[in-house]
């Protein structure tokens, strides 16, 4: 299967300290990453250095048929490369409706910047298209509530539906459900992945719940260190012994579910 992103032989050193190292691998198309590892294991420098917010001190980063490594972000996201962080990038004094208007309008500028996309806010194109994007992530109920108000699960799904805003093919979503109740976790993981599913995006998230990985993710690559110690379909990653004891906190003792 032909891969949509590729990287060989990623890493990333500030100063005397490695945060990521022979990181080698391919994704292809469509397929669902699920990253976990401790805090400070390399799951978000590896995230950055995809999306251009840290420069890789070594390697390569291929996105199709584009090297990528270490081009500004902006111009990452331009050619298809998307992503959401940790805590909500949204406008809290604007209106759900207005900071869709707002994300469609920067997608669709060619500097990429709020200040060239301003005139055409509210042009019918842009307003179909932040209508579109409030009912795939099952916000329309909120279009007219300040975004400051929100509820912590509809300001995640907000953040994601303005980061995969402009047709990107591959997002990459910091911890979706960090802040969100158990009760409301898999309520949001099922809307966030039913949309970005039915518009074939590739996706790869970080998640420190291992449910919400077993049950969302094609694919776990376990980070520690600073490199991948397993890479493979969800079951056989999570029962892998060291991830078990370096990141999950348990141990396979007589077998798979034991």
């Amino acid at each position: 299967m032909t891969a949509i992103l590729s990287v060989r032989d990623l890493e990333k050193t500030f100063g005397s300290i490695v945060a990521a190292r022979d990181i080698t691998l391919d994704v292809p198309a469509e397929q669902t990453v699920g990253i976990i590892g401790a805090n400070g294991a390399g799951k978000t420098t590896f995230i950055n250095m995809i999306t251009g917010h840290l420069r890789p001190s070594k390697g390569t980063i291929r996105f199709g048929e584009h090297d990528i490594t270490g081009r500004p972000s902006r111009e990452i996201t331009r050619l298809g490369v998307s992503r959401s962080f940790q805590v909500a990038q949204i406008f809290p004094s604007l209106t759900v409706f207005d900071n869709m208007c707002a994300a469609a309008a920067v997608a669709g500028s060619r500097g990429g910047t709020l200040g060239h996309a301003l005139a055409p806010l509210r042009s019918p194109a842009l307003i179909a298209q932040a209508e579109a994007a409030l009912d795939l992530f099952r916000i329309a109920p909120y279009r007219d509530v300040r975004a400051a108000t929100l509820p912590q699960g509809v300001r995640k799904l907000l953040d994601i539906a303005m980061a995969v805003t402009g047709s990107p093919r591959v997002v990459l979503l910091d911890e979706p459900t960090s802040g969100i109740s158990i009760a409301d976790k898999f309520g949001i993981m099922e809307v966030v992945m039913s949309a970005l599913k039915s518009r074939r995006l590739t996706v790869l998230f970080v998640e420190h719940d291992m449910e919400i990985v077993a049950r969302y993710a094609d694919r776990v690559l376990a980070f520690y260190d600073g490199t991948v110690i397993a890479d493979g379909p969800p079951a056989a990653a999570l029962a892998d012994a060291r991830v078990q004891t370096l990141i999950s906190g348990t141990r396979v003792r007589g077998g798979a579910g034991a």
